[in-house]
């Protein structure tokens, strides 16, 4: 089943949880335990990935799971919307964090944010493994290319 276009518009991250939560939460939780349970909360919060979406074409090389990452470009309002899917939870979550920072953004706002000082914000690249810290990079490194493509469409 492909997604539909509803299914871009409704996903919560990066429109009902936004960055401020996350920030909180991670500013709020003791240690890092009590975070990567947090992060895995958020992994829950994508919305159901089209099993016919899992091609070769919306793989995200780079990656040690496996994910897979799809978009829409709304015209009505110039957004790119997002959905990533991940057969690991903490992956999973790693990608909720990348959605409540890029998700349903003009793709020029999108490629203006500064994702780097976000990670640093949270330090999670001292607190993940070196292997998922490029996932993380090659995520956010494909989404920059579909904004990239769509700005200048």
């Amino acid at each position: 089943m492909t997604a539909s276009k509803e299914q871009f518009l409704n996903n919560p991250l990066g429109q009902g949880t936004n960055l401020e939560e996350v920030l909180d939460a991670f500013e709020f939780l003791d240690d890092w335990e009590e975070r990567y349970a947090y992060i895995i909360d958020l992994g829950k919060q994508l919305p159901a990935f089209p099993d016919d979406q899992r091609t070769e074409q919306n793989y995200v090389h780079g990656c040690q799971s496996q994910v897979w990452l799809i978009h829409h470009y709304d015209d009505s309002s110039g957004k790119l919307f997002l959905m990533i899917d991940s057969d690991a939870m903490i992956v999973r979550g790693l990608a909720a964090i990348i959605l409540v920072a890029l998700n349903a953004k003009s793709p020029r706002d999108l490629l203006a944010t500064d994702i780097d000082e976000l990670f640093e914000r949270l330090d999670l690249f001292r607190h993940i493994s070196p292997t998922r810290g490029n996932g993380l990079r090659a995520m956010v490194g494909k989404i920059r290319d579909i904004a990239a493509a769509e700005a200048a469409a």
